[in-house]
């Protein structure tokens, strides 16, 4: 996978390099994959994460949800202020669903708005890491940014979290003014198990459908049967006994495997779906799965953008401090959220 050698030891000071200082520290060590190269500053950083697990190891509960609060915190950028950020909570017959709003505009105006589902696999992430990204978001798309926090797995298996996702999207779509959302132009996005999320929302809870669904490095089939599963079954961030493990604990038996509602790529008829942005990387397990949505969109069509970063790693949008195109990604993100619905 690499040009030569094993790299040296990596601290976490080596995440802060600049993409120059990368380059050099990386001469003949870049991993390449046919055609694609992995950026540098994502290779240290893919490299670091990986360097300090224990294959085949999975810690406490509590321990690993707060390594990914740590690791957004170290990694990314802080929130840029807005006018107003402020905690809610959502109705459900099966009591409350924590939500974040986060506006940029200051008064109740009504706004176009995105709901926002967070990755972590099901079992990890909540509204603290993906506050940043969330932020972001509504800053440069100038949209109302609702984050949903919805239960998570093992606690709470499939259907949970769908159901969580579908209520919210139902609520804001018939309650939203209460919150100074625009009803009328609501859109769905996340990322990685979020991304997923969306999808399945998309499917499920219209009519009316989305206005647009933006799906981060998704999720979307649990056969995990695609060259990108197969290649980068030592993948940086996501490596394939992770992802089984994610699934493990988000599945209640091998059945779920085989639902849309979990795999939304399987569903028969994709005709209806709403304009669609799809986000990869190039050195992600996941990529095909987008790829594949992508191609079946089309084919039904619908009006997709796809957007492959070549040399890039899971989660790369939540990692904006240490890999550059994070931020550009997500800039690209909010202009598109921006051309859909404002």
């Amino acid at each position: 996978m690499s040009d030569s050698g094993a790299l040296p030891k990596l601290e976490l000071s080596h995440t802060a390099m600049s993409e120059e200082e990368a380059l050099r520290f990386l001469e003949g060590h870049r991993i390449r994959r046919g055609s694609r190269t992995m950026d540098p500053k994502a290779q240290i950083v893919g490299e670091f994460v990986k360097s300090i697990r224990v294959p085949g190891y999975f810690p406490p509960l509590p321990e690993l949800r707060q390594q990914l609060r740590t690791m957004v915190t170290l990694m990314d950028e802080p929130a840029p202020a807005l006018p107003r950020i402020e905690d809610i909570r959502i109705p459900r017959p099966a009591g409350e669903i924590p939500a974040r709003i986060y506006s940029p505009d200051a008064g109740r105006t009504l706004l176009p708005t995105a709901l926002y589902f967070h990755g972590g696999g099901w079992v990890q992430g909540d509204l603290d890491t993906h506050h940043g990204l969330c932020a972001r978001l509504a800053k440069h798309a100038g949209v109302l940014v609702v984050a949903v926090d919805y239960r998570l797995a093992p606690e709470h298996k499939f259907p949970a979290a769908v159901d969580d996702c579908v209520a919210t999207y139902r609520w804001v779509r018939a309650h939203g003014r209460d919150i100074g959302a625009d009803t009328a132009r609501v859109a769905v996005a996340g990322d990685s198990a979020g991304g997923n999320l969306s999808a399945v929302v998309s499917q499920t809870a219209g009519p009316p459908a989305p206005t647009c669904q933006v799906l981060i490095y998704p999720a979307l089939d649990f056969s995990l049967d695609t060259e990108s599963h197969r290649e980068l079954t030592d993948g940086h961030v996501i490596p394939r006994e992770r992802v089984v493990w994610y699934m493990e604990q988000y599945l209640r038996n091998e059945a779920d495997r085989t639902d849309v509602r979990a795999s939304p790529l399987r569903a028969p008829d994709l005709a209806g779906q709403p304009p669609t942005l799809i986000v990869t990387g190039g050195f992600d397990p996941l990529r095909d799965e987008g790829q594949a949505y992508a191609d079946r969109l089309r084919a039904s069509g619908v009006e997709v953008v796809y957007r492959e970063y070549p040399g890039q790693i899971h989660a790369f949008m939540s990692l904006t401090k240490v890999i550059p195109q994070g931020a550009s990604c997500t800039l690209e993100i909010a202009e598109y959220l921006r051309k859909r619905l404002v």
